[in-house]
């Protein structure tokens, strides 16, 4: 018997309504923590900028022309990522984010799996993402993953962009 927890990654909210309020906590741990790394912490959801708050308040309309994919372990959302929709061949996988009591168990390669797939299924040719150097796990992982350092397209110091042929 394994003690690495069954994961299910479902499409939000298609095939898990139930999950918004889960999605809503992930997204507030991801900009909060995002934040505090920039050396910018904020008490709460409501220090955050505009468009992170948005994104926690109303993710339908924040999100209204990507997909959201949501992971569950026995019904509770415990990581999400977002994929763009295809622009020029490529997607971008963003918002990955796994709670910290599930990491290293197989969460976040499952999202990034099926972010794979519905990037795919809906005509791109290459996923890319950006990332705070700083966040060495986490290009650790997308290296395994197949992605590469490429060149930046985003004007923000500190962040590595990384791509990934499908």
């Amino acid at each position: 018997m394994s003690d690495q927890p069954e994961v299910a990654v479902v499409r939000w909210p298609d095939q898990a309504p139930s999950a918004g309020d889960g999605l809503a906590g992930l997204l507030a741990a991801y900009h909060l923590r995002t934040e505090a790394e920039k050396g910018e912490p904020v008490a709460g959801v409501e220090g955050l900028p505009d468009r992170y708050r948005a994104e926690i308040t109303d993710p339908r309309s924040a999100f209204a022309d990507d997909v959201v994919l949501v992971a569950l372990v026995r019904d509770a959302a415990v990581g999400c990522v977002v994929v763009t929709r295809p622009d020029h061949g490529h997607s971008e996988v963003k918002r990955l984010w796994t709670e910290a009591e599930f990491r290293g168990r197989g969460v976040a390669s499952a999202l990034l799996g099926a972010a794979f797939a519905q990037a795919a299924e809906n005509g791109a040719d290459t996923v890319r993402l950006s990332v705070w150097k700083w966040r060495t796990g986490a290009i650790a992982l997308y290296e395994r993953l197949g992605f590469t350092v490429t060149d930046s397209w985003d004007e923000r110091e500190q962040l590595v962009c990384m791509r990934r042929a499908l």
